[in-house]
């Protein structure tokens, strides 16, 4: 329990890289993917113990933002939190139904890292 506490809780958001390099979609729009999925996955646990801890200092909330480089990698990404049953929202943009990004709920970082471990910060 002194670890979950020195850790602290923090919320993942992958987002698609190529969309911005490949398919030329504006930073902008890029930004509102993840914003749409962090919003709804905090919606949709809303309830979630971790998530209502992670509301409760505004100021203190942590995200962190990475890049999948392609969709095989956000959806390898995906299916591994799935099979695990963890917490996420895959966010897909329609009425493209492109898959954009997907955001954890917040999770101890000590137990969600491992499967962001290959990834680098977006930019």
């Amino acid at each position: 329990m002194a670890e979950k506490a020195a850790c602290g809780l923090v919320q993942y958001i992958a987002v698609r890289g190529d969309l911005l390099r490949m398919d030329k979609w504006p930073i902008g729009a890029i930004i509102a993917q993840g914003c749409h999925a962090s919003a709804a996955v905090l919606h949709q646990f809303r309830d979630d113990p971790n998530t209502q801890q992670y509301f409760m200092n505004l100021d203190s909330m942590r995200k962190v933002v990475l890049e999948a480089k392609d969709e095989p990698e956000l959806m390898g990404i995906a299916n591994a939190l799935q099979i695990d049953k963890m917490d996420f929202k895959l966010w897909t943009e329609q009425p493209e139904n492109t898959p954009t990004c997907l955001a954890t709920k917040p999770y101890d970082k000590l137990v969600i890292q491992k499967y962001f471990k290959k990834l680098k910060l977006f930019k």
